[in-house]
């Protein structure tokens, strides 16, 4: 799942841009697309509002100052036109604030990028570094400069023993546009879980979690998203994801007992650790029955316990992915991505 970069985004595909100087440059580029030629990159840059525009440097040893890159950019293209960004390594991590050159860069030259709608924060594959170590800074700054955006995803929630002052920081306040919000981590802090569950995002339409493992921070629980559980926290909700968790199982029970299911039209429990347990209050509770779709692939449900619920949900007139069923390794659970 994030074993390659996105070649999609915000409905767009993704172009990588090339400065003039890295197109000049003959150093291998390490971990990203090969240069495209003159023509197809002239071309990509009078046709701005087509593309989901890449914009990284290498992620160890970067020729190229990420602002100073960033910078060029602004300068050779429509900024004006650009509907969707991704955003991948900004310099090398072995910096004292890794990450804060994107954020910097994006909030600085926000007044250039009106039309931006959808984009993505840490398109960084476990090639160049794994997800829990990515290092994210606060980037609710990026948010409150962008109050256009309906898109916002950020990968990596950093390490506070590795850098201190590089931790993700989502306490975005109130956001009028914003209608998808996606966290994608190997350990979700509860301080970004309470910054999102308290935020004023009335027309938030889509909310996707990754949980993760409380090795490397995932200390959230559902006390952290008490607002969101209880439907007050974003009326116009229809798609909520509470992915990749340690404990899928203790997430179903509080599910069971939480308004915020009879609301919602879509529910994704994937790449967790759902057990027998947990799909027996599944099967039990019928809030779960009135949902459109639910996704509970990678499970370590037994064969015959992922049969009944398969069965029983199409039944109910439910969407259902069932499946990517997962052995226990010496009795530990393992979600799937963690480190």
């Amino acid at each position: 799942m994030i074993g390659d970069h996105l070649s999609e985004f915000g409905g767009l595909p993704v172009f990588e841009y090339v400065s003039p100087t890295g197109m000049a440059s003959t150093t291998e580029r390490y971990g990203r697309a090969p240069r495209p030629d003159a023509l197809a990159r002239l071309a990509a840059l009078r046709t701005v509002r087509d593309y989901a525009w890449r914009l990284a440097v290498d992620s160890y040893d970067p020729e190229e100052d990420f602002r100073e890159y960033f910078a060029s950019f602004i300068e050779e293209a429509e900024t004006e036109r650009v509907r969707a960004m991704v955003i991948g390594p900004a310099g090398s991590s072995d910096g004292s604030e890794p990450g804060t050159p994107a954020r910097d860069a994006l909030v600085e030259h926000a007044g250039a990028l009106t039309g931006l709608e959808s984009l993505f924060v840490g398109d960084i594959i476990a090639e160049e570094q794994e997800v829990s170590w990515i290092h994210q800074p606060d980037l609710a700054p990026v948010l409150a400069a962008l109050p256009h955006l309906t898109e916002f995803a950020v990968r990596g929630t950093g390490d506070p023993y590795m850098h201190e002052k590089s931790q993700l920081g989502l306490d975005i306040g109130r956001h009028d546009s914003l209608r998808s919000l996606t966290v994608q981590s190997g350990g979700l802090p509860a301080t970004v879980a309470r910054g999102i569950d308290t935020a004023d995002l009335p027309a938030l339409e889509n909310l996707e979690l990754w949980l993760g493992v409380d090795d490397y921070r995932g200390d959230t629980t559902p006390e952290h998203l008490a607002r969101t559980l209880s439907g007050e926290a974003f009326p116009e909700l229809n798609h909520l994801g509470l992915c990749n968790a340690e404990n899928t199982d203790l997430w179903v029970r509080a599910l069971a007992d939480a308004p915020v299911v009879e609301r919602v039209r879509s529910l994704d429990l994937s790449m967790g650790t759902l057990t027998d347990e947990g799909a027996r209050v599944l099967l039990d509770s019928p809030v779960f029955r009135g949902l459109g779709r639910l996704n509970l692939e990678h499970h370590y449900m037994t064969e015959e316990t992922e049969t009944r619920v398969r069965d029983a949900f199409t039944e109910a007139g439910v969407e259902i992915r069932v499946g990517d069923r997962q052995e226990k390794e010496d009795d530990w659970l393992y979600p799937a991505v963690t480190e």
